[in-house]
């Protein structure tokens, strides 16, 4: 680890804190198998998840995970700390598996249901998984990764088993599908697995213990498993509920997926605490999730900037009234000024912004909801500092200067699972205090405010000058006609590389060719930073979580570049 005691560690944020809201808050007391322990016990009847019309109240939600424990337990032999997988779209049994795995005194490790059986291998084998939820579309890919690692036991969830009501809102053909003849020597089916009915053990997990293995998505190779006790994940959910006044009447639209840290903490884990309703939808419909905003009147959507766009974007959005949102956050991309400005009309919401990873278990930063930003972190949240530092030094840099984000508080993770390396790499200590190197570039100004450039490894390197993709995007989405956009490098002989630009146009968009672009950009930002190539697409490519994934576009860009 490398020292700096002299560094200063301010807090200008505190300048544009939410009103009423401490500077910190006190560790949690509490796990978060507790939480739902205390929420069923407080609200037995109330509806904790809605699925297509189908309501699951808090006390079956309880019930169903004690269950489940008891079956970790007694027939897969999961002891405490044992490390169980969960590779499923969000649905009720995603939630029920979740906590019937912390029930067990186990840890969950969430997969990616995007991951084929190569990547599936590889968690498994890094996280020593012995058991594992599954959705019934991947069993082939699991029963594959399965071999030659340590789990003991499949269990294979039908969504169709929790569609027990009838409804008007289009269920996808996936989700009514059966799957029969699913077989394995080590599989068992959900159902069968609940007429077991074992009793678990006595729960005495601590606040302390590790409760969460989430991997990275790995844009630097194989993703890496952080370390999450309940405390950590805790403290980052107090960080949501209180900074954006989530309360128990709200209904929280839970679409983001669980698997990534958003889904789990905001939609998942903030209901559980809180006793909100989760209106689960399994897959990006923007038709459904239009509808189940007005029939149920959702008032809290966590959502990546994607997700609001295409709903935006939707022309049958006219028929549904979604006016019953009163607060709308997440992070990821830049919310474009045309979006947010009509999602203000339409709801009276702005969209806060706000920047986390994996590794934080979602916030590090949030805008206040008084003092926001467009197009911004926001500012560092509860007991957190936020340092900007010279990557190769990690010396501070001063106000507005670009460089490294590190970030030190309770939510960060312990440490990266069985990764010496990383964890070697990924940690520093200044002035006492434990910081993680986020890989971000990033700048604060004087009031703390973070403004995220890109990752470090984007950099564009055009004729000397850098480039950062993300930064030109920024500027891009307050282009009205600009619905989506990704910028990558493209190579040249005399430049070394140029930007390129890729853009989904919005439906209604009067500039539709190169060079209307790329004046527009020469008004907007340095003449180094002009896209040289702007290309016209139908849509970007995106991972599970909303994200735009730029580094397939990249690699396809240097591929082509390459052929003979």
């Amino acid at each position: 680890m490398a020292n700096n005691d002299e560094v200063s560690i301010r807090r200008p944020q505190h300048a544009v804190w939410p009103e009423g809201l401490p500077f910190e808050i006190e560790k949690t007391t509490e796990t978060l198998y507790g939480n739902l322990r205390n929420t069923a016990a407080r609200l037995p009847d109330k509806p904790g998840i809605i699925f297509y019309d189908t309501k699951i109240t808090f006390e079956e939600i309880d019930k169903t995970a004690n269950l489940i424990a008891g079956y970790l337990q007694h027939e897969c032999g999961v002891e405490p700390g044992d490390r169980v997988a969960i590779y499923s779209q969000n649905c009720p049994q995603y939630v029920l598996a979740y906590y019937g795995i912390l029930r067990a005194g186990a840890v969950v490790v969430a997969v990616n249901p995007m991951n084929l059986a190569e990547e599936v291998s590889s968690i498994l084998e890094d996280s020593g998984a012995v058991a594992a939820f599954c959705a019934q579309d991947l069993a082939d890919h699991l029963f594959t990764a399965m071999e030659g690692t340590s789990l003991r036991r499949a269990i294979i969830v039908q969504y169709s088993d929790y569609l027990r009501a009838d409804t008007e809102i289009a269920i996808p053909e996936f989700l009514v599908q059966k799957h029969e003849g699913i077989s394995h020597s080590r599989a068992i089916n959900w159902n069968d697995m609940l007429k077991v009915e074992c009793v678990p053990a006595p729960y005495n997990r601590k606040p302390d213990d590790l409760a969460i293995l989430p991997y990275t998505s790995g844009s630097t190779g194989r993703g890496k498993g952080c370390m999450h006790t309940n405390a950590t994940t805790l403290h980052a959910t107090r960080s949501i509920y209180d900074w954006f006044g989530i309360i128990e009447d709200d209904v929280v639209m839970a679409v983001a997926p669980m698997f990534h840290v958003v889904g789990m903490q905001a939609g998942m884990n903030v209901s559980i605490q809180l006793g909100c309703t989760m209106v689960i939808v399994p897959r990006w419909d923007r038709d459904a999730v239009a509808a189940m905003i007005e029939s149920y009147k959702i008032t809290t959507w966590p959502a990546v900037p994607t997700m609001a766009i295409d709903l935006l974007a939707s022309p049958n959005l006219k028929d549904y009234d979604i006016s019953s949102i009163r607060v709308m956050y997440g992070g990821g991309i830049s919310m474009p000024k045309a979006v947010a400005e009509k999602l203000q009309a339409l709801c009276g919401v702005t969209f806060l912004e706000g920047y986390g990873l994996t590794e934080t278990m979602a916030p590090a930063t949030a805008n206040p909801p008084q003092n926001p930003i467009a197009q911004c972190g926001g500012i560092a949240v509860f007991n957190t500092d936020i340092l900007i530092v010279e990557p190769g030094t990690i010396e501070q840099l001063a106000t507005g200067k670009i460089g490294e984000i590190i970030i030190s508080g309770p939510q960060v993770l312990l440490a990266y699972w069985n990764n010496d390396e990383a964890n070697a790499e990924s940690f520093v200590e200044i002035a006492g205090k434990r910081f993680f190197r986020t890989g971000d570039l990033g700048r604060m100004n004087d009031e703390g405010y973070i403004f995220i450039i890109d990752r470090i490894k984007r950099m564009i390197n055009a004729s000397g000058f850098k480039v950062w993709p993300a930064e030109v995007e920024t500027i891009f989405y307050k282009n009205p006609a600009v619905e989506e956009i990704c910028v990558i490098a493209s190579k040249d002989p005399e430049r070394g590389e140029i930007v390129k630009a890729k853009i989904v146009l919005c439906s209604d968009a009067t500039e539709t060719n190169e060079q209307e672009f790329r004046s527009w950009a020469r008004e907007h930002m340095s003449a180094y930073k002009v896209p040289r190539i702007v290309e016209f697409v139908k849509n970007l490519p995106k991972s599970g979580s909303g994200k735009i994934l730029w580094r397939e576009l990249q690699e396809l860009e240097y591929a082509a570049y390459d052929k003979p």
